[in-house]
């Protein structure tokens, strides 16, 4: 690319030195071999991270939005339950969620849990059961059991259990969490993940600690303590 007649030549690239066909000594002018240098450094660095320093990567992603859960949980599991689960859109990742400081719920975690984000772009439920024990009777929660469905839009959970008989299309298994693209949420760079267009799960059964979602429509709510869980 030819010279702007506008910028001034610089130490050891001056006219005097261009008209003798001088060149400038490798040691004046290190920049080229320093930023290799620097590159190599880094990858090794990276290579060197031991494999218990993840699990704190993955707190602070978490604490920073980039996983499914953007608050602190409160440590107590729920159950969810549907008879069938159809989404748009899925994703499915490692994560870890963090309670409160100083939370009851602690126990020996350190307060963390190691979770599995499943996020769907647009999810449809069919009688939705959701019920936390409360040690000696269950908070309960049904909807969706007329012929409306429960329906939710960006919705992840966090869950630690997941069973069900499940179908997807077009999945691919094995990629890198922070290059999803069906749901829009990303994880972690570096975490094994996997998403597909769509997703059906019949007799759907989780246990979470997190659900997020930016719209949740729950046709036919009925909320009641109950002796039994989902």
């Amino acid at each position: 690319m030819a010279s702007s007649p506008d910028v001034t030549p610089s130490a050891g690239n001056t006219p005097e030195n261009q008209e003798s066909g001088s060149v400038p000594e490798a040691s004046e002018n290190p920049v080229g071999t320093a930023r290799r240098g620097r590159v190599r450094a880094r990858r090794a660095a990276v290579m060197a991270v031991p494999a218990t320093l993840v699990a704190g990567a993955l707190a602070v992603l978490t604490a920073e939005g980039a996983l499914g859960v953007q608050f602190a949980i409160s440590g107590m599991p729920f159950t969810v339950t549907a008879t069938e689960l159809n989404g748009t859109g899925f994703e499915q990742f490692g994560g870890l969620d963090n309670m409160a400081p100083g939370s009851p719920n602690e126990g020996d975690t350190g307060g963390q849990v190691l979770v599995v984000t499943s996020a769907i772009k647009n999810a449809t439920l069919t009688k939705l059961c959701q019920s936390v024990d409360l040690g000696g009777t269950n908070l309960l929660i049904t909807a969706g059991g007329g012929a409306e469905k429960v329906s939710a839009t960006d919705l992840t959970t966090d869950s630690t259990e997941l069973s069900g008989d499940a179908a997807f299309n077009n999945i691919e298994i094995g990629n890198d969490a922070s290059t999803l693209t069906k749901a829009g949420v990303k994880g972690p760079i570096g975490v094994f993940s996997q998403q597909a267009d769509t997703v059906r799960i019949a007799n759907l059964r989780q246990t979470n600690y997190a659900t997020t979602a930016g719209v949740f429509k729950l046709p036919g709510l009925k909320l009641r303590f109950s002796s039994t869980g989902c």
